[in-house]
């Protein structure tokens, strides 16, 4: 409808407002030094520290950190930042069409149509997508570029409630 498509451009709009590309590539660059930074430690600490008793050796939970936690906490962050990103620019749609009903029923859709008809793709594509049509089962959700649609909906419901100060449920077409 005309609401929904209203929330969705103004929900990307908010996103070129916010500036928030920039503020994804500053933390994708950062997530990448510190993988960068921990895979030249590692090889440091492979072939230099020498310990007192003058062997030669690497602490093994040095190295899993370097080489596998380091790296993962960072994609971690920049994870969380991209699903702030994505609160925040609902909440600037909100702020343009003052009509949180309009971006969550769009949501909606846009949510029961990936799951009927689902995605078989690189799951890399998913931050150019409004939601997230690939599985997000369990630790899987730490990954996601998008929070859950459930949850930016109920927000945007809250929001919606605040304005209009009564419940809002039976306003959303098919919840």
């Amino acid at each position: 409808s005309r609401e929904e498509l209203e929330g969705v451009l103004a929900h990307e709009l908010t996103h070129i407002r916010n500036r928030d590309t920039l503020t994804q590539a500053v933390a994708g660059t950062i997530a990448g030094a510190i993988t960068f930074i921990g895979r030249i430690l590692t090889f440091g600490a492979l072939y230099g520290p020498v310990t007192r008793d003058s062997r030669q050796g690497p602490n093994p939970f040095g190295l899993l950190f370097l080489i596998i936690l380091a790296p993962l906490s960072a994609t971690l962050i920049q994870l969380a930042i991209s699903r702030t990103r994505e609160f925040a620019a609902d909440s600037g749609a909100v702020e343009i069409t003052n009509n949180p009903i309009g971006l969550a029923n769009a949501l909606q859709k846009l949510e029961k149509m990936s799951r009927e008809i689902p995605m078989h793709g690189n799951p890399a594509m998913s931050p150019l997508l409004i939601v997230n049509p690939f599985s997000t089962k369990g630790l899987q959700s730490l990954f996601r570029t998008h929070p859950s649609t459930e949850e930016r909906i109920q927000r945007l419901l809250t929001l919606a409630q605040q304005q209009q100060g009564a419940p809002v449920m039976a306003y959303l077409s098919g919840i």
